[in-house]
């Protein structure tokens, strides 16, 4: 049964007051039958207040990019998240830890969007559309308590984004099998760009495919968050590095 508007934005205010007041909440699915037509729609309005905050949105990210995630979960599709400016961090800034609940971090591949992508268009590019790729790393803070949440949840919930920062763009190249190796704090994580969609350019299609589907726009400037490289590490005080190689670094650190 489709939720009504009313507990749609009774939810979206929940994980709202649960970001800004720094707390956790329990898991929606817990007194609610939320599918995921309603998730995105919980999403929907969970953004909608950030930007009567006068937030705006800069950006989209993927989620569940990585085959064995979808299997974990039991799902054969992609999630996507809006970015806004005010998750915008630095390369080389400090994030205020006391402002996550309990906030870990991931190596990505981050894409710029230099173009606007029509939707409708059934021949569409994207790639084309694409004109520089960078190292990331990505701040996810779930909202929900003791990390129990459901496919659905995650969605409501903007996809658990919090922050984010990017390295140096360079052209657009082939970043398909790159070594990827982040280190925060005294925790060292390694892996490859080929863990995302086998190829983080696969994301970009699978994308397009999630946009046109849930109506998300791709404009220019925007950035595309393409998934993680590895299995993400608790974000703690100290330096956060990612480093992609033939691709360059990013860092980033967090304050107590």
């Amino acid at each position: 049964m489709t939720l009504n508007s009313n507990e749609i934005a009774a939810l979206a205010a929940r994980l709202d007051d649960a970001q800004t007041g720094v707390h956790d909440t329990l898991s929606l699915a817990d007194d609610n039958a939320v599918d995921i037509d309603d998730a995105y729609r919980i999403q929907e309005a969970l953004v909608a207040r950030r930007l009567g905050r006068g937030e705006r949105i800069v950006g989209v990210k993927l989620g569940f990019t990585s085959k064995a995630k979808m299997a974990q979960m039991g799902v054969s599709d992609v999630i996507v998240g809006r970015l806004t400016d005010a998750m915008q961090v630095e390369d080389g800034a400090d994030v205020d830890l006391h402002r996550l609940i309990h906030p870990k971090i991931e190596p990505e591949v981050a894409y710029r969007i230099a173009c606007d992508v029509d939707l409708d268009d059934p021949d569409a590019d994207i790639v084309a559309c694409v004109d520089a790729v960078a190292p990331a790393m990505e701040i996810i803070d779930s909202r929900y308590r003791d990390f129990r949440f459901t496919y659905t949840d995650v969605v409501a919930d903007n996809t658990s984004a919090a922050a984010y920062v990017i390295g140096p763009w360079a052209g657009l190249r082939d970043v398909a099998d790159l070594e990827v190796r982040m280190t925060v704090g005294e925790t060292t994580v390694t892996g490859s760009t080929a863990a995302i969609f086998d190829d983080p350019v696969n994301a970009l299609h699978a994308l397009l495919d999630m946009c046109r589907r849930r109506r998300i726009p791709l404009g220019a400037g925007d950035v595309v968050l393409a998934g993680a490289a590895t299995a993400a590490a608790p974000l703690t005080a100290g330096a956060a590095r990612c480093e992609i190689a033939g691709l360059g670094a990013v860092t980033v650190k967090g304050i107590a």
